[in-house]
C-alpha cells in the first residue's frame, strides 16, 4: 500500500502522523510510505531521517494526497486537505467530527473512508489512541492555567503552589478520567489545592485509593460543581463522550459566581468544550476573557510539545496503521472490533452512531458498511 503523510497545516500544529520508526516498520512490511518534505522538522525529524528509514519524500502535500491509497495525519483535514480527498482513499487521524458539521460534510462528499483515532477502542473500554494526547494535554493543562493566571495575562495573579504564608490556588478538575487524573497530579504536585469532580463512584474510589494524600474528590453533582467552580481560582473541564459533543457542564450564569479572573482550561475543546462560554482558540492567541473569566481553549494543546506528542502518539497508531496497510481497512476491521469502532465515515455514510445524534445525520451502522 502507498502511505502518505502530509505536513500539517493547522495553526501552530507540529505534529507529524508518521515517526522515522513508523517508516521504517511500514517499509520493512513491503509498503510505500511518502512523506511531504519537512512534514516533521517541526517535531525534530528531519528529511534525512525518513529517506534513512525508507520513505520517500514528495515536494507538495497534493503529490502526497494524489498518490497515496491511505493518508496518516495527526488532526483533522483541514478546508484545503479536504477538497484533495476522494473515494475510496482510507483517512487514519483524529476526526472530533460532533462539534464540526462542515468538516463532516465535506467527508461525506469525498466518498473517502475515516477512521478516527478518538474512537478506537481497546479491550478494558478504553481508548488508546486518544489517551497518549490525553495525557499529554492533562500534564499541560495546570500548566497553561498557571500561565493565563498570572496579572499580565489578564487572571488574578495568582501562584499555584503560594508560598509560605500565602494559600495555595484552589483548582478544580471536571472529570477523572485520563485528562483529568494528569491533571490533578501536576496541578497537585505544583502545590494547588485541587479536588477532582466525577460521577462514577467506582472511579472517585480509585482515585481516592491511589491519589488521596494528592487531592480530593467530590460527586459530580450539579450543586458540587457550582459550589466548587465559584471557589476556584482555576477550572480544568476534563469531560469526555467517546465520539459525541462534551456536555455543556458550566454555563454562563456560573461565570458571575467565579472570582474575578479566574482561570479556566477547556481540554474538550475538541469535542465542543464542556463550557457554554468555550469557543476553539489556537497557540497563536490561546486566551480570550468573558465577564471577567479568562479562558484557555486551543484545540490542539498536545502541539505545543511536538516532540513528546509525536513520539506518544506514533507508539500508539503503529499496529493499526501496519494492520491497515497489511490487510487493508475492510479485513482489518472485521479482524478486529476495536478498530472497527473507529470507522466513522464510509463511501459518503456517517458511520458512528454519537456524531449522528449530535449533527442529525443518518447513520449506517459500522457492521452494515463492513459487509457492503
Amino acid at each position: 500500500m502507498k502511505i502518505g503523510c502530509p505536513k500539517e497545516i493547522k495553526p501552530q500544529e507540529y505534529r507529524v502522523g508518521l515517526t522515522p520508526h513508523a517508516a521504517h516498520e511500514a517499509v520493512a512490511h513491503g509498503h510505500t510510505v511518502l512523506m511531504e518534505r519537512g512534514a516533521g522538522l517541526g517535531a525534530g525529524f528531519t528529511d534525512g531521517d525518513y529517506e534513512q528509514a525508507g520513505a520517500t519524500i514528495v515536494d507538495s502535500a497534493e503529490e502526497v494526497f494524489a498518490s497515496a491509497e491511505m493518508i496518516v495525519k495527526v488532526k483533522e483535514p483541514q478546508a484545503q486537505e479536504r477538497k484533495r480527498l476522494r473515494e475510496g482513499q482510507l483517512l487514519f487521524t483524529y476526526l472530533h467530527l460532533a462539534p464540526d458539521p462542515e468538516q463532516t460534510r465535506d467527508l461525506l462528499d469525498s466518498g473517502v473512508t475515516a477512521i478516527a483515532y478518538e474512537t478506537v477502542t481497546n479491550a478494558n473500554g478504553g481508548l488508546p489512541l486518544l489517551a497518549p494526547m490525553s495525557e499529554v494535554a492533562g500534564r499541560l493543562a495546570p500548566q497553561v492555567g498557571a500561565w493565563t493566571l498570572q496579572k499580565a495575562n489578564g487572571g488574578r495573579g495568582v501562584l499555584l503552589g503560594g508560598v509560605p504564608g500565602v494559600a495555595p490556588a484552589r483548582v478544580v478538575v471536571i472529570g477523572g478520567g485520563v485528562v483529568g487524573t494528569h491533571a490533578a497530579r501536576v496541578a497537585a504536585g505544583m502545590g494547588a489545592d485541587v479536588t477532582v469532580l466525577d460521577r462514577s463512584l467506582p472511579r472517585l474510589r480509585y482515585l481516592d485509593d491511589a491519589f488521596g494524600r494528592d487531592f480530593r474528590t467530590r460527586y459530580a453533582s450539579a450543586g458540587n460543581t457550582a459550589e466548587l467552580v465559584a471557589e476556584a481560582d482555576m477550572v480544568i473541564g476534563a469531560v469526555l463522550v467517546p465520539g459525541a459533543a462534551a456536555p455543556k457542564l458550566v454555563t454562563r450564569a456560573q461565570l458571575s459566581t467565579m472570582k474575578p479572573g479566574a482561570a479556566i482550561v477547556d481540554v474538550a475543546i475538541d469535542q465542543g468544550g464542556c463550557f457554554e462560554t468555550s469557543r476553539p482558540t489556537t497557540h497563536d492567541d490561546p486566551i480570550y476573557e468573558v465577564d471577567g473569566i479568562m479562558h484557555y481553549c486551543v484545540a490542539n494543546m498536545p502541539g505545543a510539545v511536538a516532540r513528546t506528542s509525536t513520539l506518544a502518539l506514533g507508539n500508539a497508531t503503529m499496529p493499526f496503521m501496519l494492520a491497515l496497510a497489511d490487510k487493508g481497512w475492510k479485513q482489518a476491521c472485521q479482524d478486529d472490533p476495536h478498530l472497527l469502532a473507529g470507522l466513522n465515515v464510509h463511501a459518503g455514510r456517517l458511520t458512528y452512531e454519537a456524531v449522528g445524534l449530535a449533527l442529525d445525520i443518518d447513520v449506517l451502522p459500522a457492521q452494515d458498511a463492513l459487509a457492503a
